[in-house]
């Protein structure tokens, strides 16, 4: 049985497999965000039910789905550049991209091991509560198993050309929204030793996940 802990620890994975667990036709632009979301849920649920490597917390395997299929499904520029905060303006590309990539490694690394906790919950989307013409939605669910329901809610925004449709830039368990989160661990590092400063502390905090996970 899982305790609360591990159970709210296992919906932020849900939620950040959710990105990189779904095939892009998922992602049609006249699909509306609690459709879409209900979708995504449906599909990790099964995925994490079915690929025993994902459910057994492989992180190489997580990792390339994620190389793979994430960035057609989530602003994941703007959830990096919230989470940094005023530093991403002052970030030159080349650091912005190292930040992207070490931001992304984090969310999965730390999140993996949680994967492997899922396993009879399931997903209730509540009525969503937008305008036709919104662009900018809150999504929220719940997921269900043993225990209370765990409060699961994703930031959705509309974009226009080419890839249209909506995409996730920031989700919420339990009242905790994830950028605003790391966007308070990251000021820390920045104000102290820049913006490098931040990319070294993620180079070195996802190698120790990393060692973490290989023994």
């Amino acid at each position: 049985m899982m305790n609360r802990r591990t159970l709210i620890h296992a919906a932020a994975a849900m939620a950040v497999a959710t990105w990189v667990a779904v095939p892009q036709a998922a992602l049609a632009a006249d699909e509306a965000p609690d459709a879409l979301v209900k979708r995504l849920s449906v599909d990790v649920l099964e995925t994490l039910r079915k690929d025993k490597s994902i459910k057994a917390g492989d992180v190489d395997r997580i990792m390339a789905l994620v190389d793979k299929t994430i960035l057609p499904h989530v602003n994941f520029r703007r959830m990096t550049a919230a989470s940094v905060g005023p530093g991403w303006r002052k970030a030159t590309p080349e650091q912005q991209a190292r930040l992207q990539d070490e931001f992304k490694t984090l969310l999965v690394r730390t999140y993996a091991g949680a994967l492997s906790q899922v396993t009879d919950q399931s997903i209730v989307v509540k009525p969503l509560r937008a305008a036709a013409e919104d662009k900018d939605v809150l999504v929220r669910t719940e997921i269900r198993g043993r225990g209370d329901p765990i409060q699961l809610d994703y930031r959705l925004e509309k974009t226009p050309g080419e890839g249209a449709g909506w995409k996730i830039y920031n989700l919420n368990v339990l009242g905790v929204w994830l950028v605003e989160t790391y966007r308070s661990q990251f000021a820390q590092e920045i104000n102290a030793k820049g913006v490098d400063g931040l990319i070294e502390a993620l180079v070195a905090r996802n190698k120790a996940n990393a060692a973490s996970s290989a023994k």
